[in-house]
């Protein structure tokens, strides 16, 4: 390529950019953030009161809160299943994905989208293609920390 030619590139690469800018949707962030404040907190807040309320059941606080575990990952589940979750991050984004309830919208999801596949070789074989690597990584953490605390303990 010439200098004429490079520069001609160079030109018509702004001129694109430029044009993208313009159409481009700009997003509105308060509104955005808003929706994901407002959205994650009810999700976090709704189950505190599981917990308050199992709390006053009479099970301990560890009892509580993995039953809690428990029933946030099946509505997060249940609701990905018919299709309320992802409805849901449409409009509150980054609220949505609320740790526990997010990683389970992310595994039923990727089970969801190989479901035309069968049960062995779609929803079997990839329903960890999105939580995999997390998965991997929260083990070899673990182990890490494990060996520090034993380390550290002696």
């Amino acid at each position: 390529m010439n200098v004429d030619a490079k520069q001609m590139k160079k030109i018509e690469m702004q001129e694109y950019q430029n044009l993208v800018d313009q159409i481009k949707p700009k997003p509105d962030i308060l509104k955005n953030s808003v929706w994901a404040f407002m959205v994650g907190g009810l999700i976090c807040g709704f189950a505190q009161v599981l917990v308050n309320y199992l709390l006053s059941l009479g099970m301990s606080r560890t009892d509580a809160g993995s039953a809690v575990s428990c029933i946030m990952i099946f509505l997060a589940a249940f609701f990905t299943g018919i299709g309320v979750y992802d409805e849901l991050g449409k409009r509150a984004g980054a609220g949505s994905i609320v740790p526990i309830t997010g990683f389970a919208n992310a595994i039923v999801a990727s089970a969801m989208e190989f479901k035309r596949e069968g049960y062995i070789f779609g929803v079997g074989a990839r329903i960890f293609s999105v939580a995999g690597p997390t998965l991997v990584f929260g083990f070899a953490v673990a182990v890490v920390v494990g060996l520090i605390k034993v380390f550290l303990s002696s």
